[in-house]
């Protein structure tokens, strides 16, 4: 099975993501994957044994326990495996950074006084410093459409 077949799986990252904490017991684990996705404890229990068998836990006896915890060699070839990909959007993620740091700027170099003029800019465009229009005659009263109801 390929690895991201394996992580495609909801229930088996959630395994993961709680194993990433460290190491718990097949029982602790059962308890939390049940109530979150309702599925029983030998589903669980399936699901520990896909990720123990295509190496992405191992286990251990504790007297009458199962101790997992996570394997990272998957995680490392995966990741090589992904790095083909990480330029799509390495480079986007850069100029995100780049126009967030532009952003932050020029909002530090605003002056007090440009933000007030800014702002009555704004209130002279949109009808009132709130945003709502001002009515600029006497206020009309709309009769409803339709068929008139009284006789």
């Amino acid at each position: 099975m390929h690895a991201l077949d394996v992580l495609g799986d909801p229930v088996r990252r959630r395994l993961l993501e709680l194993l990433s904490r460290g190491e718990l017991s097949s029982g602790e684990l059962a308890r939390v994957i049940g109530d979150e996705f309702g599925i029983s404890h030998p589903a669980v229990s399936q699901h520990l044994k896909v990720l123990r068998d295509n190496g992405f836990t191992t286990v251990r006896a504790e007297g009458t326990r199962r101790l997992y915890s996570v394997d990272p060699a998957p995680f490392e070839e995966l990741d090589m495996w992904l790095s083909q990909f990480r330029a799509f959007w390495t480079q986007r993620l850069d100029a995100l950074g780049t126009e967030l740091r532009r952003g932050s700027r020029a909002a530090a170099e605003q002056t007090p006084a440009a933000t007030e003029h800014a702002n009555q800019d704004n209130a002279s465009h949109t009808g009132g410093p709130h945003g709502h229009a001002q009515p600029s005659g006497p206020a009309r009263r709309r009769r409803p459409r339709g068929r008139n109801r009284n006789p």
